[in-house]
């Protein structure tokens, strides 16, 4: 990002000028992020510019831009051109770039409208519901743009299979505390033995895999208790997860450690497999 654009977008938002920004929002075409083997998803706040600007440098390859939870109600409006802003200025890069708008009946739709002219790879949106839903959101965005969806509500949990009713449909978040309080499971359940998180884990992992859409690990919110967050990753990769999300830099380096070195297990397993069959052929 050139510096003198980068200091007209930093003055206009510290002076709360929504008009400039939005001036600054122009649109301008966006090479699509099509990988699928990430591994790593980092949640940044759209209202913090200087996390925006360090996106190139970040460890994870999958960026969360969030307009969602973590962003006031006054600084939303700001956070989705600062947004698209962004987009604007990552045309090509080696990360995927995912918008988490706010709930539909909350200015979702609205949000989802206004980003489809900058091409985000994909449009996170939370609270799902219904397929219909799904299907409305399609109609307002650009065949390339990626729908990923947060499985946070009861009606989300019920209709998983029937969610993916586009082939738009990518990923799936698995959204262990909202999800458990609509359902009204204490949050206590939440807890690495409890039979409950397991049988969770595993439906949801093993539904994702039957539809082919991509399985992300829910969101552990002690970002300072690395221990029990790397349980929960080599659990995770022992069902077979592959992806997990972040809310800090920590545990991305944990994250991508951990089930990178599963890739590499799997690339070696495969060689070895390849080499045992030519040589089989070869009658060694």
């Amino acid at each position: 990002m050139e510096n003198n654009f980068l200091i007209k977008v930093q003055k206009a938002f510290q002076e709360r000028d929504l008009n400039t920004l939005k001036k600054l929002a122009v649109p301008t075409h966006r090479e699509q992020n099509k990988k699928e083997n990430y591994t790593s998803v980092l949640m940044l706040s759209c209202h913090n510019i200087k996390h925006l600007i360090k996106i190139p440098t970040l460890e994870a390859d999958c960026i969360m831009l969030n307009l969602e939870d973590g962003v006031s109600a006054e600084d939303k409006p700001f956070a989705l051109v600062l947004c698209a802003i962004f987009l604007t200025q990552y045309k090509k890069i080696d990360k995927k770039l995912v918008v988490r708008v706010n709930a539909l009946d909350e200015g979702g739709y609205e949000e989802i409208a206004y980003l489809n002219q900058f091409m985000p790879d994909a449009i996170r949106v939370p609270k799902i519901r219904f397929v219909a839903e799904v299907n409305k959101i399609s109609l307002l965005i650009h065949d390339d743009i990626e729908i990923h969806l947060s499985i946070e509500t009861k009606q989300a949990w019920r209709y998983l299979t029937e969610l993916k009713s586009t082939k738009q449909v990518k990923a799936f978040y698995l959204g262990v505390l909202d999800l458990f309080a609509d359902m009204k499971i204490p949050h206590s359940s939440i807890d690495i033995n409890n039979p409950t998180m397991m049988y969770i884990l595993s439906h949801f992992l093993v539904t994702c895999k039957s539809i082919d859409v991509k399985p992300v690990g829910f969101v552990y919110q002690d970002f300072k208790d690395l221990d029990t967050f790397r349980k929960y990753i080599e659990l995770e990769k022992s069902m077979g997860y592959n992806t997990k999300a972040c809310i800090s830099p920590a545990q991305v380096s944990l994250v991508n450690k951990i089930f990178i070195d599963n890739e590499e297990e799997i690339t070696r397993a495969k060689t070895i497999v390849k080499l045992f069959e030519m040589h089989k052929k070869r009658g060694i």
